[in-house]
């Protein structure tokens, strides 16, 4: 860690996906700034609780959920707000990349991939503004270059990520006026175990390094500075924004 947020301290921070890949950084990230962290995702992250209290002293709060489940996912805000204190910070991470020709989804495929990727976003966005109103909060929404991109292979996904983007910009107005801070984050290709062992291939890989201006893979880490950025009143007159952190694939091509 390169910077100190020291008004994190203390905050409590609700993330979906926070078990795992890039939601595991920024848990260890918020805990490491002294915020008290609430996440959810659908396996078991016991092993991974133990690990954080062994290293910060502080246990994030976790709770079991599918988030393509509103009524589930809103319970799981609820909850966090009441075990660790007023909601202060949400950061949307969970998402599902599956790969899928066009020609071939279904309304069922469709609507699943939607309710992941870009449903849960809004309905967990809803929840925590009206957590927030009267006090203020930061709501930080991580969408993806792939849409930026073109990128083919995954159509509901990329959608699902504009859609991201310009929902931050509607909420980040609409919010505004409760003090509330709406803004997106879109990594590039971060080497996630997940992704090293469905997506990545020496062929793959060498091509996309070729697109970035900076020669080196992107770890989840790598995104954590970026997003305690923007949950720290370090950004307080950030909001509606896009930031990207994609070692400069979408400023090279």
């Amino acid at each position: 860690m390169t910077a100190t947020f020291h008004d994190l301290r203390g905050k409590t921070v609700f993330i979906t996906g926070g078990g795992s890949g890039i939601g595991a950084a920024l848990t260890d990230g918020f805990l490491a700034q002294g915020a008290k962290v609430g996440f959810v995702q659908r396996s078991d992250a016991s092993a991974f609780c133990d690990e954080m209290e062994g290293k910060h002293g502080t246990r994030p709060l976790f709770v079991a959920c599918d988030i393509t489940d509103m009524h589930a996912l809103k319970a799981a805000i609820a909850h966090t707000g009441t075990e660790l204190g007023p909601l202060d910070v949400l950061v949307n991470n969970a998402a599902n990349d599956k790969r899928h020709d066009a020609l071939e989804v279904d309304e069922g495929f469709w609507d699943w991939s939607q309710a992941i990727n870009l449903k849960a976003y809004f309905f967990a966005c809803q929840a925590a503004a009206a957590a927030m109103r009267g006090r203020g909060g930061v709501i930080v929404n991580f969408s993806s270059i792939s849409y930026m991109m073109g990128q083919a292979g995954y159509a509901s996904y990329t959608t699902a990520n504009g859609g991201i983007t310009a929902m931050t910009h509607s909420l980040a107005r609409e919010f505004g006026p409760e003090k509330i801070r709406v803004n997106a984050l879109a990594p590039g290709w971060v080497m996630t175990q997940k992704q090293r062992e469905m997506w990545v291939t020496e062929e793959a890989l060498e091509a996309h390094l070729a697109k970035q201006c900076l020669k080196e893979t992107l770890a989840p880490e790598d995104v954590v500075g970026a997003t305690l950025f923007l949950a720290s009143d370090t950004s307080r007159m950030m909001t509606g924004q896009l930031m990207v952190v994609d070692g400069g694939v979408v400023s090279a091509r």
